[in-house]
């Protein structure tokens, strides 16, 4: 028989419920702001029932029921959502700081406009055409002058700038990972707590919202995959890549160190245990961070230095061989600081204190070549690429021109041209590898005559005659009557001046080449004429065949990027907006469908009370009214 007092047990039991609700519904409204809550619902399900289906019951029609009772405080969420909007912001945290950088370069190209490097060439071959009309006018050489030092402002105005932009994504770097590191070291701690709370029995879920919004967080930095292995042991588990970052109540930290071979830069390693081996970030805030430094503000760096050399090696060129007003000649018009000491462009790449490398830039044959004529020879020729060495063929009934144009136009990171002279031209590229040098020519090598005996470059054929940069005094490999130059120091635009004798004399800038050895008449502009028509010569500029090629494509290069991060970023937030909504939907507080909860509660917990009165009066009566 259920006891006398059954009735208040049940209405108790009601009013605690109700008040538990009414609770949790207050707990989301005043929530409704707070970033990453989600909202709560109490669970209610019905008390056990009196009797259990067993002999020795009371055999009653049907089971008698004890009321309501709350079962658990739960959260209203998607946990397949929350994975899904984790994956995306990694997406959109990447485009994001993309874009932002992409304009910051955009800016400082600043082309086209009148305070560009290209607007300061135009200017600079400008004034070379009005020497080579002018010869004997000081005006035109204190302009020729002039421009030469805009020039020099505007290239190390451009290095200056992509070099500041490199930096503070050097500090972006650095600032992500001991963000990392501190959301690593809270979700380890918030692990901890939560596994206590669950180990009592009771829902962390204010506990478990944080730790959600701090994942969130961290999937904008870092690419993230989250898994939950239920208990015992219960474990929370984040993976970058392949490897934890996360373990329950354990974090793994990442940490920068200095990569010598990336300009002093840092690399993000794993700390400690990984044996420093570097993370492979592939998305997040901090992949564009990296992609940007390591790649697009490097390129941009590298192709500004291309241009530079080549600039300044074909101007000298011109400029030494050509005479002063003074009677002067062999003048350099800019500097040109070698990278090696040795005259041979040995170098201790090792640092063991022996030589073991040439650096060598420039490469010039001994014999003089037509363009037009047909070479009559056939083999392949061995020259360096980004990556490994390209074969390049020629043929009997190839060209001159049609064999530079298949070098040109091939992987390798080798240029070819003709100088004013017909003499064949190799010029070393930019390394696309960090660990290689910039402008060093490392192979070199013909199993024909072409290089050999017909350009002259070559003293030998096949792999024993072969110039190599891996091996010291490798020159010795080349014709005896060709000629070279050494690799310049790391980053020519951040350095390159006009040299101190111009700027000293005027009379030193050269104006004509004069005849049969003897100094340029007054009104000679031959050489003034053959600088000038630089501007539009296919000089062979890396992979541009002039220097307003490169100008073209690289306007054109930093502007389609820009557009492509632009799109993409407001694709992404585009999906990131439908699937926030799709969670705000489902987790998010709706203040009048919690006004309508609350509405509900306060009537149910109304009626308890008032079922609990009126069991209070039926105990009355018996009680205290019936008399024996």
């Amino acid at each position: 028989m259920h006891s006398t007092f059954m009735g208040i047990e049940i209405g108790k039991r009601s009013l605690m419920a109700h008040n538990k609700s009414l609770v949790t519904t207050g707990h989301n409204i005043v929530n409704a702001s707070t970033e990453g809550f989600s909202r709560q619902r109490v669970k209610l399900a019905t008390f056990e029932p009196l009797y259990a289906p067993q002999l020795n019951r009371v055999h009653v029609p049907g089971q008698i029921g004890q009321g309501v009772t709350s079962v658990s405080v739960e959260r209203i969420r998607d946990e397949l959502l929350e994975n899904r909007i984790n994956f995306q912001s990694s997406v959109r945290g990447y485009w994001q700081e993309r874009d932002k950088y992409i304009l910051m370069l955009e800016n400082i190209h600043n082309e086209p406009g009148d305070f560009s490097v290209r607007a300061a060439m135009d200017k600079f071959w400008e004034g070379w055409q009005e020497l080579s009309v002018f010869p004997a006018e000081m005006a035109t050489r204190q302009s020729v002058l002039e421009r030469g030092r805009s020039l020099i402002d505007a290239i190390h105005t451009r290095y200056n700038s992509l070099r500041q932009v490199r930096d503070m994504l050097e500090t972006e770097v650095v600032g992500a990972v001991r963000r990392i590191n501190t959301i690593l070291a809270d979700v380890a701690n918030l692990n901890e707590r939560i596994l206590k709370v669950k180990a009592m029995g009771d829902s962390p879920n204010d506990l478990l919202d944080r730790r959600d919004l701090l994942v969130n967080q961290l999937a904008s930095i870092i690419n993230i995959t989250v898994e939950h292995r239920g208990g015992p042991p219960d474990k929370f588990l984040i993976h970058t890549s392949g490897f934890h970052l996360v373990q329950g109540r354990v974090p793994s930290f990442l940490n920068t160190v200095v990569d010598t071979e990336n300009n002093g830069y840092s690399k993000v390693v794993w700390a400690g245990k990984h044996n420093n081996d570097e993370v492979q970030v592939r998305s997040g805030s901090l992949a564009a961070f990296l992609n940007l430094r390591d790649r697009d503000v490097r390129e941009e760096i590298q192709k500004l230095d291309l241009m530079t050399m080549n600039f300044i090696d074909n101007v000298n060129y011109l400029h030494k061989n050509a005479w002063g007003a003074n009677g002067s000649t062999g003048i350099d018009f800019f500097t040109e600081f070698p990278f090696v000491l040795s005259a041979v462009g040995n170098f201790d790449r090792s640092g063991d204190g022996v030589f073991d490398s040439t650096y060598i830039f420039r490469i010039t044959g001994a014999n003089t070549l037509n363009p037009q004529d047909l070479i009559g020879l056939r083999g392949t020729m061995i020259l360096s690429g980004a990556d490994a060495n390209v074969a390049v063929e020629y043929f009997p009934t190839d060209t001159v021109q049609d064999v530079l144009d298949r070098i040109n136009n091939s992987p390798a990171r080798i240029s070819a041209t003709l100088n004013m002279e017909g003499k064949l031209v190799f010029r070393a590229m930019t390394a696309q590898d960090r660990r290689n040098p910039d402008f060093v020519i490392k192979h070199i090598e013909d199993s024909g005559e072409f290089l050999v005996g017909y350009a002259g470059v070559l003293a030998a054929s096949g792999s024993e005659g072969a110039y190599t940069w891996e091996t010291a005094y490798a020159v010795e490999a080349l014709n005896s009557n060709s000629q070279f130059a050494v690799a310049p120091l790391s980053h020519p635009s951040g350095w390159i001046e006009v040299n101190r004798a111009i700027s000293a004399d005027i009379m030193n800038i050269a104006a004509g080449f004069g005849v049969n050895g003897r100094p340029a008449n007054p009104g000679d502009g031959s050489a003034a004429l053959a600088i000038a028509s630089l501007r539009n010569q296919q000089l062979m500029v890396g992979n541009f065949t002039s220097f307003d090629q490169y100008f073209s494509f690289v306007v054109a290069d930093i502007g389609l990027k820009g557009e492509r991060a632009r799109i993409t970023l407001a694709t992404q937030n585009l999906i990131m907006r439908d699937l926030e909504e799709m969670r705000q939907s489902i987790s998010g507080v709706n203040i009048d469908e919690e006004l309508a909860n609350m509405i509900k509660f306060q009537h149910g917990y109304a009626a308890a009370a008032r079922f609990i009165a009126t069991m209070n009066e039926m105990l009355d009566i018996i009680v205290n009214r019936l008399k024996t």
